[in-house]
Formats: C-alpha cells, structure tokens, sequence
C-alpha cells in the first residue's frame, strides 16, 4: 500500500470501478479526496471517530468552498462550448489540471491532518468511508461497496 495519500488515491482511482463510484457519490455532494482520505486512514488502521472525521471535513470544506469548486464549477461550464473551439477546449484542459492539482494540495492537507493519528488500530473501514460520504451514504451503499471492495478486495 502506498504511504502517501498522493498515492493512495492515483492508485485507487485507477482501479476498476472506482472512478464510477467517485464520480457517483461526488454527484451526491460527497468529497472524493475526503472520501479517499478515510478510505487510505481506515487501510493504515487508523480508528475512525465523529472528532477525526469533523476535523478532516473541516479542511476538506474550506479548500473545496474556495479553490476546488470554482475550478469545476468553470470546467464544467466550458464544456459544451470547448467541443467546438480548440482554443477553449486547450484553456478547459489547463483548468482541468489546475483543478486536479487543487485536489492534489487538498489530499496533501488532508494526509497533515492526520499524520500524528495512531495506525495499526482493529479498524472498520466501513465505517470510515459511511463517515466520510455523510447523508449520501444510505443512498449510495452500492458505489460505498464497490470502492471498499476495490481497496480490500472483499
């Protein structure tokens, strides 16, 4: 298992269907780097707890509110017409991989936030990933289940 979550989440991401379950649950209001976040802390066996998850959603709300999201917000915007004018289409790619670094930086102060958490604790990793995706989880148990499987492979 990668040791960063940098790592981690390009690994786990690129896994079969991961992506489609990230995507699923983001379309819910779920954070994915949050989500991958629990998902690597509950694979070092670090006890999942409401003041560990509250202090991850904090860091994860404020840089999504003002950095993450308003990339998205104007990749998605420009997507329509990017199909039709190169020039857009290579300002949307560019916006795409500042976006992607955005996440990058918020995984990078996730992983900070946790770091003097204890590891190799009995752990749940359900119960990391139903904290993590919030009032979304009883709705999208199935895209909960298909990334926990992809990590754990059971």
């Amino acid at each position: 298992m990668s040791s960063d979550l940098w790592s981690f989440s390009l690994s786990t991401y690129a896994r079969p269907g991961v992506e489609q379950a990230c995507l699923q649950l983001q379309s819910a209001g779920v954070n994915v780097c949050l989500l991958l976040c629990a998902t690597w802390l509950g694979q070092r066996g670090v006890a999942c707890d409401e003041q560990r998850l509250q202090q991850l959603r904090s860091v994860a709300v404020s840089w999504d509110t003002d950095v993450v999201w308003p990339l998205r917000a104007l990749r998605t915007h420009w997507k329509a017409a990017a199909t039709a004018d190169a020039d857009l289409h290579n300002l949307r790619e560019q916006v795409k991989a500042l976006e992607l670094e955005a996440e990058r930086h918020l995984l990078l102060r996730l992983e900070r936030a946790a770091q003097s958490w204890p590891q190799d604790a009995e752990t749940d990793l359900s119960a990391w990933l139903e904290g993590a995706a919030a009032g979304a989880a009883h709705l999208h148990r199935d895209a909960l289940h298909q990334l926990r499987v992809a990590v754990t492979g059971t």
